[in-house]
């Protein structure tokens, strides 16, 4: 068909309309790519009007939420996105285990957004070292503070600092190639593993450890964790909760999994569930499932489940009412961990409190797991910062005493929920900052925005990386991952990932 006659209709439809329309030509298609590319680069990098130009600090969820609310809520405001690492996307890449594909579908919507006209991403940018918060809100209109929360809880208690126990976080980041975690040292030359937590991540991390290696091998965990996890010894993963059942901070699709896990059988203690069917009925609808699934478990399993615990060869355990107290260890090496056995107080099932008795039990083990919650960190002096409790003062986002100044998602109001709670906060103090707009609270002259933070970077030398970039680094982790017969295969080191693209140049 005559180029020209292409030309016409990619004009008249639109490329995207376009190329959906017909099976277009692969270098055509390549060629048209590149140009957007060049040209939304040429845009990112030089554009500056009159209009609001928002910094959003941290591509997670709450970043790309925050400023899909703000994009959809004002015709001609622009956003630009700073992220740490060369790539985006945060939690979702780095947080999401490696067999729940389904959850980072919402990549696909983080990348429409990234490609709009007036947002812009640039990565490989540590504010508060690159560039100060200070500088970033002379040439803004206003700058929101999205990076969630990079530090762990510590326990507190004596032995912690021992090899061998690690923070949940880090393994996580450690599976899924977060380039900070790659190098943790993990010993997996042991028979049971503790983890000391009762939520999402707690249940994610003993999944990952029980689950089997074939299956792992199709996702896009990392090669160096699955290779260590093909040579693991653990058979036995016990989960150590403060409270009770009814107290548990997983959700039930996360303990559905687990009960139905190949090759492994689930581990309850009749004492610990007796009498919850008499309680159940009158709690909130999730926990009340919750609660009935654990009870079902533990007195009523199908025949089906009965088949697959019978043939298992791994197991995990719930264990209730223990609260850790020192970390037991022979020549070094980490052999139990010693808990204070508790009792509950309180009449409200759920906000009873643990109590900690004389009584303690220890847990023979080789390997402990920290999963008892984050903390976000300051990342510039410029921010306020509440220590005690590892969040930015604020009100609905609004950081508390420097004007012009937002905060959005866990560091702003602690590590608690999962994605769409992250969303619904984005979504709110998105809107929060149209109104600020609206009512002039926040300046709508002209400002140097990305024109003149990336003056700024380019004078200290940093390199920095556009999502046309970050496309490339995409693809060529597909590629990669395709010779393995997994999604993707990723690049955990960032110097390699620059080399991508100065090659790809």
């Amino acid at each position: 068909m005559d180029c020209r006659f292409h030309m016409l209709q990619i004009m008249n439809l639109g490329v995207q309309s376009w190329l959906r329309m017909q099976h277009y030509p692969h270098f055509l298609r390549k060629v048209l790519r590149q140009l957007g590319n060049k040209s939304q680069n040429r845009s990112s990098s030089t554009h500056r009007d009159g209009n609001p130009h928002i910094c959003i600090v941290g591509s997670g969820p709450a970043g790309f939420y925050t400023a899909q609310q703000l994009l959809k809520g004002h015709p001609s405001l622009r956003v630009d996105i700073f992220e740490r690492l060369p790539v985006p996307f945060g939690l979702v890449r780095y947080g999401v285990a490696p067999d729940h594909p389904e959850v980072k579908n919402v990549i696909n919507t983080f990348t429409q957004t990234a490609n709009n006209d007036r947002c812009s991403f640039l990565g490989n940018i540590q504010v508060g070292k690159d560039i100060t918060v200070t500088e970033l809100l002379k040439i803004y209109s206003a700058v929101v503070l999205a990076y969630g929360a990079a530090a762990d809880k510590l326990l507190g208690i004596p032995g912690e600092n021992l090899p061998n126990i690690l923070p949940a976080r880090t393994f996580v980041g450690w599976y899924n190639g977060l380039p900070e975690d790659k190098d943790l040292k993990v010993n997996l030359d042991t028979e049971t593993a503790v983890i000391v937590g009762h939520g999402n991540v707690a249940l994610d991390v003993a999944r990952i450890l029980l689950t089997p290696v074939h299956i792992l091998a199709k996702t896009d965990i990392s090669d160096y964790a699955l290779e260590a996890l093909r040579k693991s010894s653990l058979k036995r993963v016990v989960l150590v909760g403060r409270r009770g059942p009814l107290q548990v901070a997983f959700t039930i699709k996360e303990l559905r999994e687990m009960i139905k896990l190949p090759e492994c059988r689930p581990v309850f203690h009749k004492e610990d569930f007796k009498d919850l069917e008499k309680i159940s009925p009158d709690l909130p609808r999730p926990r009340k499932r919750l609660t009935e699934l654990m009870h079902k478990t533990c007195f009523e399993p199908t025949a089906a489940d009965v088949k697959l615990w019978n043939e298992a060869n791994k197991e995990w355990e719930l264990k209730f009412r223990l609260s850790p107290v020192e970390v037991l260890s022979s020549a070094g090496r980490v052999t139990g961990l010693r808990c204070a056995v508790n009792k509950l107080d309180g009449s409200s099932f759920e906000n009873q409190k643990a109590v900690i008795t004389d009584e303690h039990v220890d847990l023979p083990c080789g390997l402990i797991f920290r999963s008892i919650g984050y903390r976000s960190l300051q990342i510039d002096p410029a921010i306020p910062f509440d220590k005690k409790h590892g969040v930015i003062p604020n009100e609905k986002g609004r950081v508390i005493g420097v004007p012009g100044l937002y905060c959005s998602g866990w560091v702003g109001r602690g590590p608690v929920g999962v994605i769409l709670s992250t969303m619904t906060d984005g979504f709110d103090v998105g809107k929060i900052i149209l109104k600020d707009l609206a009512e002039g609270h926040i300046p709508q002259h002209c400002r140097p925005g990305l024109q003149g933070a990336m003056k700024i970077l380019e004078e200290r030398g940093v390199k920095t990386v556009s999502f046309s970039d970050w496309k490339k680094i995409d693809e060529h982790e597909i590629q990669m991952g395709e010779k393995f017969g997994k999604p993707r295969e990723k690049i955990a080191d960032i110097q390699n990932m620059i080399k991508i693209l100065t090659h790809e140049k």
